[in-house]
């Protein structure tokens, strides 16, 4: 059966196709992106500006009519943290709805993390034994370990990549002291999730499962997308504290050149 999966985030709108088999892994058919950026259309009031409706409402349109040109036999649509947070949401799903006639289904952080290690539980199976997974996305950063296909700790916290540098790095490149102060109230953010990670058991594998990581290990010498999504990509410590030495003195259009 093909399906299409609708993702409306923070920062990006994604369509992916699949050609899903009982029992099997999943075949991507087709990927395709737009850099909506709708937790940046968010007015002082917490609303979803007009501007930003309808850009969502074109979008979701387009897309809509991307799986239905693919053949999907279904197109399941999910947002999460800038239409969960929004004021407005409500008014913003009606509209989209009604115009577009997709029903977009607004995510919990909890079940946003859920979700994910459940794909990764299925991605990995039962050998990779306890997997920790973190999911870094534009509004938030969602934290998972267990053992089984339903994980033991689930944590949906407001650090995603976009909202801390919107709140935190106002210069562009941001100073030095201002990077170091954000590592600081980090450090003590994570330090109750980290523990209580931690009190359910050590993990056997380690997971990363947004474009944040992808990209990060690809500067860091990982295999680029080309070679394929089975081939092994690893991020390092080391390779991590080394990469942000270097981009966090980049102005953010550096960055994106990169």
């Amino acid at each position: 059966m093909r399906l299409g999966v609708l993702d409306v985030g923070s920062n990006t709108v994604h369509l992916l196709v699949v050609d899903a088999h009982r029992g099997g892994h999943p075949t991507p058919m087709s990927s395709t992106k737009s850099t909506l950026r709708l937790a940046e259309n968010t007015d002082d009031r917490g609303d979803i500006t007009s501007q930003g409706a309808d850009r969502l409402v074109t979008t979701v349109a387009d897309f809509a009519s991307i799986a239905r040109t693919s053949g999907c036999g279904e197109l399941m649509a999910f947002a999460t943290s800038a239409v969960r947070d929004a004021n407005n949401s409500d008014d913003v799903l009606a509209r989209v709805h009604t115009e577009t006639g997709v029903t977009l289904e607004v995510l919990s952080g909890v079940d946003e993390a859920r979700l994910t290690f459940l794909a990764v539980r299925r991605w990995f199976g039962w050998s990779a034994g306890r997997i920790l997974n973190l999911d870094i996305g534009g509004g938030s950063l969602e934290l998972t370990t267990g053992g089984d296909e339903d994980p033991d700790v689930a944590l949906s916290l407001q650090l995603g990549a976009g909202r801390l540098t919107r709140d935190w790095l106002e210069a562009d490149p941001p100073g030095k002291r201002r990077v170091a102060v954000l590592r600081d109230w980090l450090d003590a953010e994570l330090t109750v999730p980290s523990k209580e990670l931690r009190a359910a058991g050590q993990w056997d594998r380690a997971v990363g499962t947004s474009k944040t990581f992808r990209s990060l290990a690809r500067l860091t010498g990982a295999a680029p997308s080309g070679a394929g999504p089975r081939v092994k990509r690893t991020l390092t410590a080391s390779g991590l504290r080394q990469l942000i030495a270097f981009i966090s003195r980049m102005t953010a259009s550096d960055r994106a050149e990169l």
